[in-house]
């Protein structure tokens, strides 16, 4: 089955953040085939990943088999090397390789799934990510037994201060008083602490039960984390900046994070995911993707996962037709073949 077109659009996302997120946002891949298949995938990057799909990309896959994904990854890597071993390339890159692999379920007749595994756990543990502290105060869990808090820079902050921390720990504090002892909470930094601040966090908050601290670092700040992995008493979680699996790999060899987070639409697409959780498996290193919940995940999740946990995904992608819901804490996969995804016709103008 050869690839006889490929295209990319940018969706409208009404209520994404006003940031890189919406100006570089999620970008919907289309791959139409000689046999009247279309597969889907999402990745990243903008129109800047548009342009990339719709130029080099376009000219890499047109006329290919549709089923030679791994290799059409390679080719694809190596042609955008110069320019694109991390980033927007890769973005574009992760959306093409997810459409390559809906399009292998669809000509299997099976969900993904099912195609990756024949152990696929139909329903996961989820946990609520993006939600502010005074909603997890006023409204309780809503049926989540696992939640995320922010612990980074708040708007109009630009470095971290002992006021910042002082923050970070009342509002941790004030949601496990709340919530009580058996709720699972994680803290996400997006970037926003350095090394010192991050071990002072961490002792001020070593009696609350924090999971893990997300991103304290930039993702380049390989001496800071491997301070953090020799001296934090509460595990680091990480990864959803970073891409490929070769980088993943250097991660988990040196053992900088417990907890690896690659974001399926950014990494490099299904193939390098599931590359990170076989060298996961190999170093011990547990991985959980960004935004997890999120179809695109969703299937390696159920199928590959050894300890499964879904993220909620971003609240904005309301145009990506056939996401399952998160139902009390929990999120399940349908049976529809490939991703089980579709869209309207506004979406793909």
């Amino acid at each position: 089955m050869k690839i006889t077109q490929i295209r990319a659009v940018q969706p409208v996302s009404p209520g994404a953040p006003n940031d890189w997120r919406d100006w570089l946002g999620q970008i919907l891949v289309i791959i139409d085939t000689d046999e009247g298949l279309t597969g889907y995938g999402v990745g990243g990057g903008g129109l800047a990943g548009v342009h990339v799909i719709e130029t080099v990309i376009r000219d890499i896959l047109v006329g290919q088999e549709s089923n030679d994904v791994e290799s059409l990854w390679e080719e694809m890597y190596w042609r955008t090397l110069p320019y694109g071993q991390k980033g927007l390339a890769i973005m574009a890159i992760s959306g093409a390789d997810l459409a390559l692999w809906d399009l292998r379920a669809k000509v299997a007749q099976q969900p993904l799934a099912r195609l990756l595994s024949k152990d696929v756990q139909e329903t996961v543990p989820a946990y609520r990510t993006g939600r502010p502290v005074e909603e997890w105060l006023e409204n309780g869990t809503e049926g989540y037994s696992m939640l995320k808090l922010f612990l980074g820079l708040e708007p109009g902050e630009r470095v971290i201060s002992k006021a910042s921390i002082d923050r970070i720990v009342t509002e941790v504090r004030a949601v496990r008083s709340a919530l009580g002892p058996d709720v699972k909470i994680m803290g996400d930094a997006f970037m926003g602490l350095d090394v010192e601040n991050t071990l002072r966090l961490a002792d001020e908050l070593s009696d609350v039960g924090l999971v893990w601290i997300e991103e304290p670092l930039l993702p380049d700040d390989i001496e800071g984390y491997a301070r953090l992995r020799d001296e934090c008493p509460i595990p680091i979680a990480g990864g959803e900046h970073e891409y490929t699996a070769k980088a993943f790999d250097l991660i988990m060899k040196e053992q900088l994070l417990s907890v690896v987070q690659p974001d399926v639409c950014w990494c490099g697409g299904m193939t390098e995911l599931l590359k990170i959780y076989r060298t996961g498996a190999t170093y011990g290193i547990d991985v959980c993707p960004h935004r997890g919940s999120e179809i695109w995940s969703l299937h390696a999740i159920c199928a590959v996962d050894q300890k499964p946990l879904a993220e909620s995904g971003r609240p904005w992608m309301t145009w990506v037709g056939g996401q399952p819901p998160i139902v009390k804490g929990a999120i399940a996969l349908g049976e529809e073949i490939g991703f089980g995804v579709h869209f309207d016709s506004d979406t793909l103008l």
